[in-house]
C-alpha cells in the first residue's frame, strides 16, 4: 500500500511567514502559528519558533520543512527581519548570513542583488500588503540562513556564481518531493550564465570525474556544464539557447550509454554498456571468448581491460566517441555540433572524435589523445 508523500515549504515560504509574524508581533496578536497563501493558492500553516525585537527590526526565525522532498536545507532555520522605512518607495532585500549574492550575469536577477528569487520576493510583497492594506509600504527585508555558507558548497550556486551561500528560491511557496522535472530544470541556469559570460562551446560533464579532466585540459570553468544524467534534455537547452556546440566528456560507462543512443544514462532506465562496448569491440575484431568475457565483466573498466588486452582499446574507445557525435547531432537534428572525449577514471583520456579535437583547436584546449 503506497503512501501519499507530504508536502514542505520553501525557504521563501519561510521568509513570508517570518515578514507575517513580524507584523503580528508589532501589533501584539499571537504570531506562534503564521497562516499564508502560496502563489498557487495552496493553503500553508508554518510555525514560527521565535520573534525577537533587534537593533535591525523585528526577526523572525523560522525552522525549514520540507516533507518528504530531499531537501538540503531541511530543519535550518530562516531569519527575517523586517523593518518599515519612512524613507523608502516599496521594499529593499538585503542578504543576510548564509544568503549569497549574484555575481555573474545569466541569472533571473542582476548582479549585485540578493540571491532572493522572485518567487519568494512575490511572496512577502503580498504578505506586507496583506498586512498593512497598501502596495507601496516602504521596508527592508533581510533574510539569513547561518547555515547556508556551508550547505552553499552542495549546491550549483558556486558554479553559477552566487557567492556567500545558498539562495532563497520557491516558485509557489509550496514544497512539493522533488520531480525529475524540477531537477533537469535546476540544472539549465548554468547553460545560462555561461552563455551570458560569451561562451560559445560548451563542454557537458556528467559528474565530477569529467569536471576535474575538463579544468586540467585547459578548459574553462565557465564553460563546464553538470549534467547529471540528462544528457539529451540539456543539449535541447543549449541548442535552444544559441550554443555553437557542446563538447560531452565523461566517464566510459556514459558515453557508451550515449553510444547506444540512450540519452538519459541513469541505470534504471537504460544499460547496455556492456553490450554496446562488446559490439563496437566484435566489429573491430574481438574474438568471441574475449566478446563473452566482455559481456561478463562487472564493469566497463573491466571490460575495458580485456580490450585492451587484445590490442583494440585505441581503435574501439574512437569509434565510440565518434558514434557518440554521430548519436547527439542526429538527436539534435544537426542543430548543432557536438563532439566526444572518453575518459576513465583515472582521467587518462581514452577516445577524442574529430569534433572534438576541432573544438580544441579553436578554444586552446589541450587534448593529448
Amino acid at each position: 500500500m503506497s503512501t501519499e508523500l507530504r508536502s514542505g515549504y520553501t525557504t521563501g515560504a519561510c521568509a513570508a511567514a517570518g515578514v507575517k509574524a513580524a507584523f503580528l508581533f508589532l501589533q501584539g496578536k499571537p504570531w506562534q502559528e503564521i497562516s499564508l497563501t502560496a502563489l498557487d493558492g495552496t493553503p500553508l500553516t508554518i510555525p514560527v519558533k521565535a520573534v525577537t525585537q533587534t537593533e535591525d527590526g523585528i526577526c523572525a526565525e523560522v525552522v525549514k520543512f520540507s516533507g518528504d522532498d530531499p531537501d538540503i536545507t531541511n530543519g535550518v532555520s530562516v531569519y527575517t527581519t523586517l523593518r518599515l522605512r519612512d524613507d523608502a518607495d516599496g521594499i529593499v532585500f538585503r542578504a543576510g548570513e548564509g544568503v549569497g549574492t549574484v555575481t555573474k550575469p545569466g541569472m533571473s536577477l542582476p548582479v549585485g542583488e540578493p540571491s532572493i528569487n522572485q518567487g519568494p520576493r512575490a511572496l512577502i510583497r503580498r504578505v506586507v500588503t496583506e498586512m498593512t492594506g497598501r502596495e507601496d509600504v516602504g521596508a527592508e527585508v533581510t533574510i539569513a540562513i547561518p547555515a547556508g555558507t556551508e550547505l552553499a558548497k552542495k549546491t550549483l550556486n558556486p558554479v553559477l556564481g552566487i557567492e556567500g551561500g545558498i539562495s532563497v528560491i520557491g516558485t509557489t511557496g509550496v514544497l512539493r518531493p522533488m520531480s525529475e522535472e524540477a531537477f533537469k530544470d535546476s540544472l539549465v541556469p548554468q547553460i545560462d550564465v555561461a552563455r551570458a559570460a560569451g561562451e560559445e562551446v560548451l563542454v557537458f560533464v556528467p559528474g565530477k570525474i569529467g569536471q576535474r579532466i575538463a579544468l586540467s585540459l585547459g578548459i574553462s570553468q565557465k564553460a563546464v556544464i553538470e549534467t547529471s544524467n540528462f544528457i539529451g534534455f540539456m543539449l535541447e537547452r543549449a541548442a535552444e539557447r544559441g550554443a555553437k556546440g557542446v563538447l560531452i566528456l565523461g566517464h566510459t560507462g556514459k558515453l557508451v550509454k550515449i553510444a547506444a543512443g540512450i540519452f538519459h544514462t541513469h541505470n534504471r532506465m537504460a544499460d547496455a554498456r556492456l553490450e554496446t562496448l562488446a559490439a563496437y569491440a566484435a566489429a573491430e575484431g574481438l574474438s568471441q571468448t574475449d566478446v563473452r568475457a566482455v559481456l561478463a565483466a562487472n564493469t566497463t573498466e573491466d571490460a575495458l581491460a580485456v580490450i585492451a588486452s587484445a590490442g583494440l582499446a585505441e581503435r574501439v574507445c574512437a569509434v565510440i566517441a565518434a558514434r557518440v557525435r554521430i548519436r547527439a547531432e542526429r538527436y539534435l537534428f544537426g542543430k548543432m555540433k557536438v563532439g566526444a572525449v572518453m575518459v576513465n577514471f583515472a582521467g587518462e583520456i581514452l577516445g577524442v572524435d574529430e569534433q572534438a579535437r576541432a573544438f580544441a583547436d579553436a578554444c586552446g584546449w589541450r587534448l593529448n589523445a
